[in-house]
């Protein structure tokens, strides 16, 4: 009995322990902090977009080829398809990544050498899953600052920033840890929407053996580290998996794809 009592004080204790710390929250600060940070996100994703809009390609089958993955993934793991906002840029380098306000770039060099389509769909699921986890403020705010990302969200001369921090995004890896656990979310977003994550595991290991007179082709694996390893812990995550995975694009318009991006 006299345990129970002391539980019960100690629950109580706890109780409004919590509760008076909450109330010494200013939560109307909190919110519109984060008020800021959701306007300061949506600016920078539309200044940043800015510098590629120039080789952006505006190929209807491409363009339509490429939304067909993000839907489907997007559909199959209850991802807000608007929230994901791809864009296709005529570069030869083997690369994607993800921007502020969700915006997520793809090479035409990335579509290019996968060699099948899932390939290509574990790449985009990794960057989709960076921008779900919020990996790319995270990233932002660390390495730049959120006084500075909001100056240069307000246009206060930040032309020069600006084009570094889009260098810093589109050549820079993220923290090994949000690395990995972009990899185990987009094997889980794969494995969801019953595409096959082990050419995935597989690209990166390719690209990782690929001579050095490619290597300032191969930004998205040589900025990541570990690509065998990863590769390895992607399989491992993946396996024993009993699902019939099916192709998102027929072969025909895999086939025209690639097929577009070479004329």
């Amino acid at each position: 009995m006299k345990k129970i009592v002391i539980q019960g004080a100690i629950i109580i204790i706890v109780f409004f322990g919590t509760w008076i710390s909450l109330t010494e929250v200013d939560w109307i600060k909190v919110f519109e902090v984060q008020k800021t940070v959701n306007k300061t996100e949506q600016k920078l994703g539309e200044l940043f977009l800015e510098t590629f809009e120039k080789t952006e390609n505006k190929n209807i089958l491409i363009v339509n080829a490429i939304d067909t993955i993000v839907t489907h993934i997007c559909t199959e793991n209850k991802i807000d398809r608007e929230k994901i906002k791809i864009h296709v840029l005529n570069k030869n380098e083997i690369n994607a990544f993800a921007m502020p306000n969700g915006h997520l770039i793809v090479y035409s060099g990335l579509i290019l050498n996968a060699a099948i389509q899932e390939e290509l769909t574990g790449v985009i699921c990794h960057e989709i899953a960076h921008i779900e986890l919020n990996h790319v403020m995270k990233k932002l705010v660390k390495e730049i600052g959120l006084t500075v990302l909001i100056s240069m969200a307000t246009g206060n001369d930040a032309a020069e920033i600006i084009k570094e921090t889009v260098k810093m995004l589109s050549s820079s890896a993220f923290d090994r840890s949000l690395e990995k656990e972009a990899d185990i979310k987009a094997v889980d977003y794969l494995i969801r929407a019953k595409v096959n994550p082990e050419p995935f595991a597989n690209f990166l290991y390719k690209l990782s053996l690929e001579d050095d007179a490619k290597t300032e082709y191969l930004k998205w694996v040589s900025n990541h580290p570990a690509s065998k390893e990863r590769a390895e812990y992607i399989i491992e995550h993946s396996k024993n998996k009993l699902i019939k995975y099916e192709p998102i694009l027929s072969i025909e318009t895999w086939n025209k794809l690639k097929i577009e991006l070479t004329e």
